[in-house]
């Protein structure tokens, strides 16, 4: 008896842990010839310099990561709340699910409980800023829209 395989599976598991593994240039955040690394697997972001050389390293929580990412992606624009909400729910990212939270936060602004429903999301932040600090790098809010990646040595932009 012959066993035959397809190429198909292993294509599907390279590419599936190719997503696992992201490397990020996030350019004017980081100084030149450095890059972020985050491996989603074990949530953790290295920062490394040309050569490579691992200059720090930090181990995320679920929630933290489940809150960067989206910003990591989206950099260098702001990450909405909805986005955000959507990603820390834990279920499938869809535009019919950031749809709902958009429609969540408006009914929330409406019945004046927008801090409330934005809870989670502060709540992954304020540990997820402490280890970004580690990087150089900060979360910042844009007021009643969501939360950008910036820098904490690069200075405030005038406005």
């Amino acid at each position: 008896m012959q066993t035959t395989y397809s190429a198909t599976p292993v294509t599907a598991r390279a590419k599936e842990k190719e997503m696992q593994i992201q490397h990020l240039s996030l350019e004017d955040l980081l100084p030149p010839g450095n890059k972020l690394v985050l491996n989603r697997q074990t949530r953790t972001l290295l920062l490394l310099a040309e050569g490579p050389c691992l200059l720090i390293e930090q181990q995320f929580s679920v929630n933290e990561l489940y809150v960067l990412i989206p910003m990591l992606e989206l950099f260098p624009h702001y990450c909405p709340y909805e986005v955000l909400l959507s990603h820390i729910s834990g279920n499938a990212v869809t535009p019919a699910s950031i749809d709902y939270y958009r429609r969540c936060l408006q009914e929330a602004q409406d019945r004046g409980t927008w801090q409330q429903e934005l809870r989670p999301i502060r709540r992954a932040l304020s540990s997820l800023r402490t280890k970004l600090h580690h990087f150089g790098l900060e979360v910042s809010n844009v007021r009643e829209r969501g939360c950008s990646l910036t820098s904490l040595t690069q200075p405030a932009l005038p406005g």
